[in-house]
């Protein structure tokens, strides 16, 4: 049985923070607010399975209010959620992250992220469809405020597959 789960994320852009999307890091002037790095595609990402798999949200697993959790790597947290699909018996069919972002131009780094994001996964890069687009100037995400990401997961039963 496969089954689909689809995340949204979005965090402030700021002055004085790393800018990190989609487990990589990007020369910007300004980074993304949060609790952690505040990677947002991968935030999206992690809800997506979670929701696929009827494990609640990423907000449930790693709490902002858990000081374990401040400045964390994004990436370990997609780790985590990837053990979380396993141990439930599903592994990841495919993803689709659109990241939503005026600046920094986000297409140059899509190759890296999707390495980045399989690596984590335990999938083949081909699973991992990354794209960016931009509000045309239009809303937050268009004045150059924030980020946003939306991303949808198919999972599937580990065992149908065999």
């Amino acid at each position: 049985m496969s089954r689909i789960g689809m995340g949204f994320d979005v965090h402030r852009l700021v002055p004085g923070r790393d800018l990190w999307l989609g487990g990589v890091k990007i020369e910007h002037d300004k980074g993304l607010l949060g609790h952690s790095d505040a990677d947002v595609a991968i935030h999206a990402l992690c809800d997506a399975l979670l929701g696929a798999a009827c494990l609640r949200d990423i907000g449930h697993h790693f709490p902002d209010s858990d000081p374990r959790y401040k400045g964390i790597d994004s990436r370990v947290l997609l780790r985590h959620v990837t053990q979380l699909l396993r141990q439930h018996g599903y592994r990841l069919g495919n993803c689709d992250i659109t990241i939503c972002a005026e600046q920094p131009k986000v297409n140059p780094h899509v190759p890296a992220m999707q390495e980045q994001l399989a690596q984590c996964l335990e999938c083949e890069v081909s699973q991992v469809s990354i794209k960016a687009t931009t509000t045309e100037r239009l809303g937050f995400t268009g004045r150059g405020e924030g980020i946003a990401a939306y991303a949808v997961a198919l999972i599937e039963e580990m065992n149908a597959l065999s």
